[in-house]
């Protein structure tokens, strides 16, 4: 008896099938004089693959396999079709000139199974790495804390294919941003690299990656920077642009060679991180109303101090915001602009055409502004054509690199500032530490121990003498960690402030070139807390930790 293999002629019906299709498309391609192209035998790029969305490919029976330069190569089952004419028209919309192939439709299959290959980045230009929305959102659901990030990267890690590489520094990214981190490390160290994220200013391990995948991470990040491929002992720097959804993240790159190979610092410049209003910076009620009266003078200078790190751009940010109105021009001279700000000129320095601070100030000047922010006071020369600004009818914002506000006029006199310029120049002085928010979830009230309520006691009294207020206390707070905080016990940050006034008694001994102490002494009168009276505060108030604030000041040096 004759048997039939049904399965061995299907697949035989079907090749037949599809030869016949091949003949047919190669004859109208002759008729549409188009050239016929089998994707079996040509080599397709991701990149040009990925130009065009999965569902629209498919949809329109088109499929993009090669890019040169502004040129994208399609390959069509028919260009009479509508839905092709669209997918030209968004291609030319996007700025590329498009190159048609016929092909059947077996052959666009190859070219379709690429999408499962891609990454979820959706275009990848020099400098620009650009996350599907979709993509982003499904990080977010797997990220809700650092384990998320840990496991769901330690399984991308023992996936085969060159297509994880950018799938692990996408995610990376993008857990980076979903938890708030300030900074991606990855540290070189002799059988694999340590990748740790700087969360609320202390940094915390995420994972760990062999040298075989991270040498491949830093062949993408230094292309993607626009970095040198071939130089791994000499320290290279780079920025680029992430697009999650709707916001884009800047990302300044770091690199330093080490012992065991380069170790890289990732800056993500968050828009969402500096876009707080003045009244939510931490800043206690008398020394926010003094502020707020300061910003409103027509010239003078205010100056932010602190180490990197302490939130002085983002003081800086919420000053321009809160003056700013259609009546006054404001322009801003930065290194980097972090943070767009809508109807203020900004302008970045970059030393590749010789734009610094002080050229920028000088052009600044001519441009007949009302308002100047300078990113940083580097040298003397930029602080004495600031200091000349705000004498000359024009408010002056900028940072200085000191320990506290009592600091700055020493500071500005060893810049070569005039002691008697500086008292008809200056307006004020801020000092700024940033704090980690204990974690409401989670938080433990304690008894405090004999030492340590007595200098809590007798650093909290100075506050109330200052402010007039009748503080005390019989618990104190303390971390615990839960998976809200990662385990740190801290969500989130708030900053403690100190400020000095230009006031008579001030100027009256500027010109002694006092020190810090002697500032600190004459300008008690003020009655502006301190940073580690306002850290007290905040701790007494269930803010923070004494824990906490030990590890940003000196507790001890303030009594």
């Amino acid at each position: 008896m004759i048997q039939f293999d049904d399965k061995k002629r299907e697949k035989q019906i079907k090749e037949l099938h599809i030869k016949e299709e091949r003949a047919l498309v190669r004859m109208l391609s002759v008729k549409y004089g188009l050239p016929y192209i089998e994707m079996s035998s040509t080599p397709i790029s991701n990149l040009a693959v990925s130009m065009i969305k999965e569902d629209v490919a498919r949809d329109a029976l088109v499929g993009s396999f090669k890019i040169v330069k502004k040129t994208l190569h399609i390959a069509v089952f028919s260009p009479e079709n509508k839905k092709v004419a669209l997918v030209l028209q968004e291609v030319k919309n996007n700025g590329y000139t498009a190159v048609l192939y016929m092909t059947s439709r077996d052959q666009l299959e190859i070219i379709w199974k690429r999408y499962k290959d891609l990454s979820f980045t959706q275009t990848t230009e020099k400098g620009v790495l650009s996350v599907q929305k979709e993509a982003f959102t499904e990080v977010v659901k797997k990220t809700k804390n650092i384990d998320g990030i840990k496991k769901y990267t330690e399984q991308m890690l023992t996936q085969k294919g060159t297509h994880r590489v950018s799938k692990i520094l996408e995610f990376l990214i993008a857990g980076a941003f979903s938890l708030g981190a300030s900074d991606i490390h990855t540290e070189a160290q002799e059988d694999c690299v340590r990748v740790r994220y700087r969360l609320d200013g202390v940094l915390c391990d995420v994972v760990n990656v062999d040298k075989k995948t991270y040498k491949l991470l830093l062949a993408r990040l230094k292309l993607l920077s626009g970095l040198k491929l071939n130089v791994d002992a000499d320290t290279q720097d780079g920025r680029f642009s992430v697009k999650l959804g709707e916001t884009t993240l800047q990302i300044r790159t770091s690199l330093l060679p080490g012992s065991f190979g380069e170790n890289v610092v990732l800056r993500l410049l968050d828009p969402r991180s500096i876009t707080r209003p003045l009244p939510k910076l931490g800043m206690n009620e008398f020394l926010l109303s003094i502020v707020q009266k300061e910003i409103r003078k027509p010239n003078g200078m205010i100056l932010t101090t602190g180490p990197t790190g302490s939130g002085k751009t983002t003081t800086l940010y919420a000053l321009l915001k809160t003056i700013y109105n259609p009546g006054i021009k404001i322009i801003t001279i930065e290194d980097p602009v972090e943070y767009h700000i809508k109807g203020i000129s900004q302008t970045q320095v970059d030393k590749n055409t010789n734009y610094t601070f002080l050229n920028g100030l000088r052009a600044a000047l001519r441009q007949d502004p009302d308002v100047i922010m300078i990113g940083e006071i580097r040298d003397s020369e930029t602080a004495k054509i600031a200091i000349n600004a705000s004498l000359t009818g024009h408010l002056v914002f900028s940072t200085l690199h000191t320990n506290n506000a009592s600091g700055t006029i020493p500071r500005l006199i060893d810049l070569g500032i005039n002691p008697k310029v500086i008292g008809s120049a200056l307006l004020a002085s801020m000092a700024q530490r940033l704090m980690r928010r204990l974690c409401v979830s989670c938080k433990k009230a304690y008894t405090p121990e004999k030492t340590e309520f007595e200098l809590i006691t007798k650093i909290l009294a100075g506050a109330n003498k200052k402010e007039k207020k009748d503080r005390s206390f019989k618990q104190l707070w303390e971390a615990v960690g839960c998976g809200e905080c990662n385990n740190t016990g801290y969500r989130g940050r708030v900053g403690i402030y100190e400020a000095v006034l230009m006031d008579s008694a001030v100027r009256s001994v500027i010109s002694s070139i006092p020190s810090e102490k002697e500032i600190a002494k004459i300008t008690e009168p003020q009655c502006i807390l301190n940073m580690t009276e306002d850290g007290i505060v905040k701790i007494v108030n269930g803010e923070t930790s004494v824990e906490e604030l030990r590890r940003v000041i000196n507790i001890e040096d303030s009594i």
